[in-house]
């Protein structure tokens, strides 16, 4: 138990001292370039937060799902929809060939506006929203990228999603297969 502490621990100070080398004060994005079917604007994390605890859209999300013909509920479900991992199986993935193809792929759908280090920062915010609770929501990844504003595709969403969680599945199984075997 305590080598998988210990492990654990590791990853989450190596992603924090990415986040710290990436740059600036920031360690959390503020601000989401939510973007539906062209349509796009700019939504404070805070109020996604809201929607996906309440189910209610703020003024700021509302009127652009109305113009994209997106359901709030919709968008509550993805943003609250949760991937079990242990952090450190999702660190050692991420860090493998498979592992970045997948990064690549969810990183059409999360990025940071510039398009750069952004494979880093989506690998920085999955292992740092895994190490709290062993679980992964697309709301604690937002909250947790590390750079001010973070674009989200929300027509790509989905198909990320769906992507990442075909790497994690066999990890997992993996994983509790072993552990039975050699009594983790």
């Amino acid at each position: 138990m305590k080598r998988h502490a210990a492990k654990v621990a590791l990853a989450v100070l190596s992603t924090s001292a990415l986040v710290g080398l990436a740059g600036g004060d920031a360690i959390a994005a503020e601000t989401v370039l939510l973007r539906y079917r062209g349509f796009g604007r700019a939504v404070p994390v805070a109020d996604l937060a809201t929607l996906a605890e309440t189910g209610e859209a703020p003024a700021s999300v509302s009127g652009l799902l109305r113009t994209a013909n997106q359901d709030p509920a919709g968008l509550q479900d993805v943003l609250t929809r949760t991937l079990t991992v242990d952090p450190n199986l999702l660190s050692q993935a991420l860090n493998s060939w498979p592992g970045e193809l997948v990064l690549d792929q969810v990183g059409t759908a999360i990025r940071p506006p510039s398009d750069q280090a952004n494979r880093q920062a989506l690998r920085s915010a999955l292992v740092l929203s895994a190490a709290e609770d062993g679980q992964i929501t697309l709301l604690e990844v937002l909250e947790r990228y590390p750079t001010r504003e973070v674009v989200l595709e929300g027509d790509r969403i989905e198909d990320a999603y769906n992507q990442l969680a075909s790497l994690l599945a066999p990890l997992s199984i993996l994983k509790d297969t072993l552990g039975t075997i050699i009594g983790l």
